[in-house]
């Protein structure tokens, strides 16, 4: 007898190797086509196609049809995150590999989870935002302070057009590899969108890592510099 929503089934979908694969060469928010996704998950085009149709009938996928040509995507952040929450908890189970090289570090200093900023910069940016006060968790959730509100106008993000949006505009979401949580939600993703638009941030193309340019370097040290730490912050 079931005392909740189906969890099972959405666990038997992402259970499934091919399909994790499939999700997971998701994770960088780029939509990708079936062949790209049979690639990664080592399968053929054939059987790709039948684990895309219970990836959507799941909805745990969504479809963009251009022209003639049909890309997956993730059908919302909250998958995402699930499945950011579901690598941490594999990287502590698991023994991880003998060997790792510099892609692992790479990833693990900074990359994309979906539409935000993930790794060991996206940890520090989120406690950074803490300690200003611009972020302030309250009944276990981020939110975003009166000083946060003018602070990221002034960084040039429209926080009413984000409050337009359907997703909340702060979240926390653990990040796999530095247990800790970081931003994400629309506030999320659009300081990784104006850390790309300033040439701060670059992702690596064909991967999910992000890398610090220079002048982002010197940035970002700016930028939190005059968030400034309060002692105090009123929630908006």
């Amino acid at each position: 007898m079931s005392n909740g929503p189906p969890i099972a089934l959405i666990a038997s979908l992402i259970g499934d190797p091919a399909r994790a694969n499939m999700l997971l060469a998701l994770m960088g928010g780029k939509a990708l086509t079936a062949s790209e996704l049979a690639n990664e998950a080592g399968v053929t085009p054939q059987t790709a196609s039948g684990h895309l149709a219970r990836l959507l009938d799941g909805g745990l996928l969504s479809l963009v049809q251009q022209g003639r040509h049909r890309y997956f995507r993730l059908a919302s952040p909250e998958i995402a995150d699930l499945l950011e929450s579901l690598m941490g908890i594999a990287v502590r189970r698991v023994r991880p590999k003998a060997r790792t090289g510099p892609r692992d570090q790479a990833l693990r200093r900074a990359r994309v989870c979906y539409d935000h900023l993930a790794g060991e910069e996206g940890v520090n940016l989120t406690d950074r935002l803490l300690s200003s006060g611009s972020l302030a968790v309250r009944d276990g959730s981020l939110v975003l302070t009166g000083a946060g509100r003018r602070f990221l106008c002034d960084f040039g993000i429209d926080i009413a057009a984000l409050e337009q949006q359907r997703r909340p505009l702060c979240r926390a979401c653990l990040d796999w590899s530095e247990r800790r949580s970081h931003l994400g939600g629309a506030v999320g993703a659009s300081l990784l969108s104006r850390f790309e638009a300033l040439g701060w941030m670059r992702r690596v193309a064909g991967s999910r890592i992000v890398q610090v340019t220079p002048k982002g370097q010197l940035g970002l040290r700016r930028l939190l510099a005059e968030a400034g730490p309060r002692e105090r912050s009123e929630v908006a």
